[in-house]
């Protein structure tokens, strides 16, 4: 059953993107692709809902199947196997639950690209990679899953390569991840030569006894999460995922909300073990997880583009996991990553939808007044907008709160600076999200004539899905991942000291998100004059913000452009020009000298030939009269 759920969505992208186009003319071949290409996931989710039945009548015990062994060394194998426990049963109904529906909603919103077969191909692709990645037992399956979402990813976010910019998008987002990956490599290899396996649950088991391997568990969490930060875009390996927006639009809510920036949360979580003996890399976790946060959410405030904003947030949003991880509370992590899923789902979706309905317009200071025109999109809209607010009792609320909570009173690092940095980032959040919904929805129309005359709600394939993924975000918090986790992922103690502030925290949480949205209220309600007042008082931190700090420009000037000029200059010239290419042009130089000076001897006179005979006989006299 395992092995069916990871080679359904293999299937799709084969028969999708090797026979679909060929077996079937259009219109057949586009119905075709479609249920092939949503088909299947929908199939995997049901047979993943099969095996949680399956885990969850045997007493939760992990269920495995082994494919095949892919290589021995040394008497050890390496083997192709599924497990699938708690964690892994959450994280594979999250990817083929909301990624089924983002397949479905892709049919409307790629209706008529002359791609559709490839589109849906790649997605299959990625939706493969990343069940691998979830479903795989060790950390070299984990691995191919690793680096094949970002194949996936390069091959989605430049979709439409012929578009420059796109194509160095999607080139973008694979290098910069393979940056991180040298580092997860690394602390793959450190594992396998301390432990002998790669196996995730031996690996955490060995870290658990008593005593632990002869081995640094700091050094190995820190290489470890050196690969999640370029997979889930935290500092100093983020600039790659604001780019990703250059794919279609269902690409980012896949890569967003499901897929592939969640693998690093996933990683960290599922090698708890190590990260539980390693203080300085959990603090190291939370600290990079809090300051990326912070740092995502005063970029969002300022950008204009409708899919810029929603990415940006997914930065912030995984910093919050990131400081649950860092505290040791694990299952609130994947708490977050849950309910995240389906609000930023719908937000990227909804997005999607308004671009649809504006004929690809994505600057939202073009936009205002739609929640009349396209209903539907709205209000799915602004439920996702309110829980990723975090107001109750929509699903961001219960899972923000746990967060805020740990970064306080957990015993494992939490701290009141933490925490301070995380409600004003949870206070920014809602601000930007509220203003987003205005400009977007509210207030002022700003569209042109034309704009006017051709909006219109999404096809009933799109709003559906907006609809389902509203009513998740909306009841999604309900259920307690943590508590479902915990028998797995144990939650950290909380400080006697900071016992009694829970409920202090809830108020807080619910007051940042009505400041928030009270807050973007007042600024751009109306004709937003009190945002453009204040936005020509702060005319230079609005460039600063608005350029995203330029760090983009600083690692060129700083590593892309001295890497440009070795490359050309020492690479190049020296090495490949002169040092190759000269050595091998110059033997060949002389050994065409050496031909055309030994070409003179033959020049075809007998008379010429004998005096050269008659010269060697003469020297060999010589040579033997003297040695006489």
């Amino acid at each position: 059953m395992l092995t069916a759920i990871a080679l359904l969505p293999l299937a799709g992208f084969l028969l999708n993107g090797l026979f679909a186009t060929r077996l079937f003319p259009n219109p057949r071949g586009t119905r075709f692709v479609t249920l092939v290409g949503c088909g299947l996931p929908i199939l995997a989710f049901l047979l993943t809902l099969d095996a949680f039945a399956e885990l969850r009548a045997g007493g939760y015990v992990p269920l495995s199947e082994t494919l095949y062994t892919w290589i021995s060394i040394g008497g050890a194998p390496f083997a192709i196997e599924f497990w699938f426990d708690r964690l892994t049963a959450v994280m594979v109904l999250i990817v083929t639950g909301v990624g089924s529906l983002i397949h479905v909603y892709s049919v409307g919103y790629m209706k008529g690209d002359e791609s559709y077969a490839r589109y849906f191909a790649y997605l299959n692709l990625f939706l493969f990679f990343m069940l691998l990645l979830v479903l795989g037992r060790s950390l070299l399956v984990l691995f191919v899953g690793w680096e094949g979402v970002g194949l996936a990813s390069y091959l989605l976010i430049g979709f439409w390569f012929a578009d420059p910019e796109k194509a160095a998008a999607g080139k973008k987002a694979f290098i910069v991840n393979r940056i991180g990956d040298a580092g997860f490599l690394l602390g793959m290899f450190v594992l396998y030569t301390a432990l002998g396996t790669l196996d995730m649950d031996r690996i955490n088991a060995a870290f658990m006894a008593s005593p632990g391997p002869a081995i640094s568990a700091t050094l190995v969490g820190i290489l470890l999460f050196i690969g999640a930060t370029g997979k889930s875009a935290q500092i100093p390996l983020y600039v790659w995922l604001p780019d990703a927006m250059a794919g279609p639009t269902p690409v980012s809510a896949l890569i967003h909300a499901a897929t592939m920036v969640t693998a690093g949360v996933y990683m960290v979580a599922r090698m708890s073990g190590i990260y539980v003996h390693a203080e300085g890399a959990s603090q190291l976790v939370a600290w990079v997880g809090v300051l990326t946060a912070f740092f995502a959410a005063t970029i969002a405030i300022a950008q204009n583009d409708i899919k810029k904003v929603l990415a940006y947030s997914t930065v912030s949003q995984l910093g919050f996991m990131f400081l649950a991880a860092g505290v040791g509370a694990y299952g609130v992590a994947v708490f977050h990553l849950y309910t995240h899923a389906f609000f930023k789902a719908c937000l990227f979706l909804g997005a999607g939808s308004v671009i649809h309905a504006m004929s690809g317009e994505q600057d939202i200071r073009k936009m205002g007044a739609l929640a009349k025109r396209i209903p539907v999109t709205f209000w799915t809209f602004a439920i996702a907008t309110a829980a990723i607010a975090g107001l109750p009792p929509l699903a961001g609320f219960f899972s923000k709160d746990e967060i805020l909570w740990y970064a306080y009173a957990s015993e494992r690092g939490g701290s009141f600076w933490l925490v301070a940095i995380a409600a004003l980032t949870a206070l920014m959040t809602a601000f930007y999200m509220f203003r987003l919904l205005w400009l977007t929805f509210l207030g002022e129309s700003r569209l042109d004539a034309h704009a006017a005359a051709h909006v219109h709600e999404s096809p009933f394939s799109m709003t559906g899905v907006l609809v389902a993924l509203a009513i998740l975000s909306a009841i999604g918090g309900f259920l307690s991942i943590p508590h479902v986790l915990e028998p797995m992922l144990p939650l950290p103690g909380i400080l006697a000291s900071r016992s009694g502030a829970h409920l202090p925290i809830v108020v807080l949480s619910v007051a940042l998100g009505l400041a928030g949205l009270l807050g973007a209220w007042w600024m751009f309600g109306g004709k937003a004059e009190r945002a453009k007042a204040f936005g020509e008082k702060v005319a230079g931190v609005r460039r600063v913000l608005e350029g995203k700090y330029f760090v983009d420009e600083l690692y060129d000037l700083v590593i892309g452009r001295p890497l440009l000029w070795i490359s050309e200059n020492v690479f190049l010239k020296i090495g490949d020009r002169a040092l190759i290419d000269g050595t091998l042009n110059g033997l060949a130089a002389l050994a065409q000298r050496t031909a055309a000076a030994m070409g003179r001897l033959q020049t075809g006179h007998l008379h010429f030939y004998a005096l050269l005979a008659l010269a060697g006989l003469l020297g060999a006299l010589a040579w033997g009269w003297r040695h006489v």
